[in-house]
């Protein structure tokens, strides 16, 4: 098998198991909301996310008087399908990635920025305030956490000298990015629950707007575009683990289940800050991401390419 390319059988695995994933942080959210409302923390709990599915599927959709159909569905499709492309390019423990691209990095990136096109038609296209007022917040969030990120993303490429995400696997070899590249791994994991609208970044989706983008979506189309939401935070999480802890290195397990297990570990840390932390206001993100994150990220960036030309 020559690098860069992967058994056909993980076109298929990949999405599955990013899937598993969503509906793991999903039900582990359940048993936190549980917990905090103070009912019992059951299995029962636990499942109950999961079958709200057959109901979503058969519920009855609600359309505005003056909805947008194609435009609305697109923006509910767009969000699930980039979270799936996404992940396309993450390679399997220490094997190749089903989607070998030399550019990996910059399609992860891409995939993500197209939620806001995504996520701006399912507020645009119902032709309903509260819907219209979520999608505005989404691009006033997306401009705040976007530059952060890119730059986040750009500090592990430089360290590997690649774009692609096996060879930032390859170069973390004896010493994981997360070590020397501490403030790229807290930008990437501050902007993962914003492009997920999660946790304390789930102002588009904020109970203050009845809902916003999720306010006038039901059934189906609502069930697809809450799948995306928890599709894109696992998707976050899984990346993460290439790009700074290492991908599959650790001792005694396969590459495969160190991938997991960290994976899971980073999916569980974002979901208990999902439900411990208040949201933020578009405004104040705004202005921490671009007086804080920004100039601390642009340096965090410089120090692997000041490495990069000392040889």
């Amino acid at each position: 098998m020559t690098e860069g390319t992967a058994p056909a059988w993980a076109v298929v695995a990949t999405p599955v198991l990013l899937t598993l994933l969503a509906m793991a942080a999903r039900s582990g959210d359940a048993l936190l909301a549980a917990r905090e409302a103070g009912r019992p923390v059951t299995a029962g709990a636990a499942l109950r996310p999961l079958l709200d599915i057959p109901r979503l599927l058969a519920a009855q959709p609600r359309r505005t008087p003056v909805l947008d159909r194609l435009l609305w569905r697109t923006g509910v499709l767009v969000v699930p399908v980039s979270a799936v492309l996404s992940v396309l390019v993450l390679p399997l423990g220490h094997g190749a990635a089903p989607a070998g691209l030399s550019v990996g990095v910059v399609w992860f990136n891409a995939m993500e920025v197209m939620t806001w096109a995504g996520l701006w038609l399912a507020g645009w296209a119902p032709n309903a305030a509260f819907a219209l007022v979520g999608g505005y917040r989404f691009l006033a969030q997306a401009l705040a956490y976007e530059l952060p990120l890119m730059f986040a993303l750009i500090a592990p490429a430089t360290a590997a000298g690649s774009l692609r995400v096996g060879d930032i696997v390859a170069a973390q070899h004896g010493l994981w990015f997360v070590v020397w590249m501490p403030v790229a791994f807290a930008a990437y994991l501050l902007a993962v629950p914003a492009f997920a609208f999660f946790g304390p970044l789930r102002y588009p989706a904020a109970p203050d707007i009845a809902g916003g983008v999720l306010g006038e979506v039901s059934g189906p189309d609502r069930l697809m575009l809450t799948a995306g939401r928890w599709l894109w935070l696992a998707a976050g999480a899984a990346m993460a683990v290439p790009l700074f802890l290492g991908g599959g290195a650790g001792p005694l397990l396969p590459g495969w289940a160190w991938s997991l297990v960290k994976t899971l570990a980073v999916l569980a840390a974002l979901v208990w800050a999902g439900r411990s932390l208040p949201v933020i206001r578009a405004d104040r993100y705004l202005e921490l991401a671009w007086v804080v994150l920004l100039p601390l990220t642009i340096a965090q960036a410089l120090v692997p390419a000041v490495v990069a030309m000392a040889g």
